[in-house]
């Protein structure tokens, strides 16, 4: 029992060693690392911080006193200026009061020189009925803007298609060749008026001196047997336009000198059949004395389909041209051959 009990204060008193012997390392450390010296330097110099700490809190102190009689000083300022600004209002707006009392009492006496308040009123009425109109067009406006608007976006895509490539260009050339030939045409009217004019003259001096001639030395004359009649007053309806047509002939053969085009419309009207066949065979014999002639045409407008046989022989024309109606009197021009 006992050898059990000193075992145990053995066991503390070896523990008690070590922990001396801990703490005596840990005091030799402090002493050769002079960390006294180190302590007492800190200490000093946190006495040295805690004495400038106290003269920046006096110091803050002295500054927040000097802020606080700044704002005192500026709410002062402040005060001032809103007084001084209240100042310039109330002067502002005294005088604006006063120029429109002047105001008034102007128009109080222009509405009594044009007649009073109603008059007002009507112009007033219809300033604004002129109003409502205007801002209607200016809405409609807006409305056909956007439509351009929209119009041009749509151009300016179809623009970069390869059809409008180098567009510019081409309507250049082309306003360059209209313009040109604008001023051509527009020489060539000029040139055919001057031309019109020149023929117009001519026709006349010519028709004078024909009718003329015609007075003094031509007579119609018809030939029975060996007799012949002056056809003056004795000749019937188709025996006038028979010679009618022969003179015309005559002096378009006179007149229009080496003329290509003869056109005759309904020539066989108040004409009997013989004389038809008469006029049919004149035509023929021109046609055959004209055949040669590169730049001759006969037109001939008429109902009489014998008369058309008569003139339509195979040896001057191919072809002739009929003219009819259908059910929706639409004009219908077909080919037909020439009658054998």
């Amino acid at each position: 029992m006992n050898m059990r009990i000193q075992a145990e204060l053995k066991r503390d008193y070896q523990q008690e060693v070590e922990t001396l012997l801990k703490v005596t390392s840990k005091i030799k450390e402090y002493f050769d690392l002079k960390k006294g010296e180190r302590l007492k330097e800190l200490k000093e110099k946190q006495s040295l911080s805690e004495s400038q700490l106290q003269s920046c809190d006096s110091r803050k102190q002295e500054i927040l006193a000097e802020l606080n009689k700044s704002k005192d000083l500026m709410r002062n300022q402040d005060q001032l200026r809103r007084n001084i600004e209240d100042n310039l209002n109330y002067r502002k707006t005294k005088a604006e009061v006063d120029e429109l009392a002047h105001e008034i009492e102007s128009l109080e006496d222009r509405i009594l020189k044009i007649g009073g308040v109603s008059t007002i009123e009507a112009d007033l009425v219809k300033f604004s009925q002129e109003r409502e109109r205007l801002l209607s067009e200016l809405n409609r406006f807006h409305g056909t803007i956007s439509v351009y608007q929209s119009n041009i976006s749509k151009n300016k895509i179809d623009l970069k298609q390869a059809q409008y490539k180098d567009i510019d260009k081409r309507y250049f050339d082309q306003l360059i060749q209209l313009k040109t030939s604008e001023m051509a045409n527009k020489d060539l009217d000029r040139y055919y008026n001057a031309l019109d004019k020149a023929l117009m003259r001519f026709h006349s001096m010519k028709m004078e001196e024909i009718n003329k001639i015609i007075r003094e030395f031509y007579k119609v004359l018809m030939q029975t047997g060996d007799a012949e009649l002056e056809m003056r007053g004795r000749c019937s309806a188709g025996q006038k336009v028979l010679a009618s047509l022969i003179i015309r002939l005559a002096l378009a053969e006179t007149f229009c000198l080496n003329c290509g085009i003869l056109a005759l419309d309904e020539p066989t009207t108040n004409l009997d059949g013989p004389n038809s066949e008469s006029l049919a065979a004149a035509l023929l014999r021109i046609m055959e004395d004209r055949k040669g002639q590169e730049n001759f045409q006969l037109i001939v407008i008429t109902h009489d389909e014998r008369f058309a046989q008569l003139i339509g022989q195979r040896q001057h024309a191919e072809k002739y041209y009929r003219v009819t109606k259908d059910d929706h009197q639409h004009s219908i021009i077909e080919a037909q051959e020439i009658f054998d």
